[in-house]
């Protein structure tokens, strides 16, 4: 037991340390689940970062997805920051996070080689009176065609293509998502991405 507390420990305090010199580098790590307390840490590093210079903000993207208008604000907050967004897949950039990775311009959006990705419909779960379960079925439906609509956008394919494509699990691997539109270049080293 006291093994365990004494490695979390350890764990936190190398964590810590990583956060000034992610800022220094211009770097953001936006890992795991999207909710609204990544958004938060996601949208405050993008803001600091910007307040301190216009250079470029690398942001290496791994992450399953999760809450959708969590990640609606951390693409808008890219959008909004004077600095260039350059985008970084690794690992998986899956459901929300893919509208999160096309926050940068097409030309800054890159992937490491077995960067998977995957685009769907917006999951959604509603339960009491069936006017409420009516309700969130038209906002998942004005959410979908957004999203389809963002994505056809930014990767040059149709909406109705998008939309074909993301009625099931659409899953892409790093050079697929560069033929797709998704992804600019597929690089190997953090020299290539400019």
């Amino acid at each position: 037991m006291f093994f365990a507390e004494e490695e979390e420990k350890k764990n936190a305090e190398k964590k810590e340390g990583l956060g000034p010199k992610l800022l220094e580098s211009r770097t953001i790590l936006l890992a795991g689940q999207v909710d609204t307390e990544l958004a938060e840490k996601v949208m405050a590093q993008l803001l600091v970062m910007d307040s301190i210079s216009n250079d470029p903000i690398k942001m290496i993207i791994s992450s399953n997805g999760g809450h959708v208008d969590s990640g609606m604000a951390i693409y808008d907050m890219m959008r909004f920051v004077k600095s260039d967004v350059l985008t970084i897949g690794a690992g998986w950039v899956v459901s929300i996070a893919v509208p999160i990775f096309l926050g940068a311009k097409k030309k800054h959006r890159y992937a490491l080689p077995n960067t998977r990705f995957m685009i769907h419909q917006p999951l959604g779960g509603a339960g009491g009176p069936a006017a409420d379960v009516r309700i969130a079925a038209q906002e998942i439906v004005k959410i979908r065609k957004k999203i389809n609509e963002m994505i056809a956008e930014e990767t040059g394919q149709t909406v109705e293509k998008i939309t074909e494509d993301s009625d099931r699990d659409f899953w892409m691997n790093a050079k697929e998502a560069l033929d797709y539109g998704l992804v600019a270049k597929v690089v190997t080293s953090m020299d290539e991405v400019k």
